[in-house]
């Protein structure tokens, strides 16, 4: 799983990446968090806003700090979506 988060590294973007990381450890799956801070990057996004979080390339959230919550069930909802393409 490839999750990213972008951003320009506001206090914003710090807090989501550790709910992320928070979040992935204890789901104790195996994923790569990126920051992404590069502006054309995030603009190949369509987010209007930051910080952004992607899980595989899909844009699930922009613009606020999702709760830890939301932010576990996004990733496992990643995490089922994977699966379902791997079956086909």
């Amino acid at each position: 799983m490839k999750i990213k988060v972008l951003g320009p590294g506001c206090s914003k973007c710090r807090q989501l990446e550790q709910v992320v990381r928070d979040v992935v450890k204890e789901l104790a799956i195996e994923a790569t968090v990126e920051e992404v801070k590069d502006v054309k990057k995030i603009m190949d996004y369509s987010i209007l806003m930051t910080p952004g979080l992607v899980i595989n390339e899909e844009v699930v959230s922009s613009g606020k700090v999702p709760s830890k919550a939301e932010v576990t069930q996004m990733i496992i909802n990643g995490l089922e979506k994977e699966e379902r393409s791997q079956k086909k």
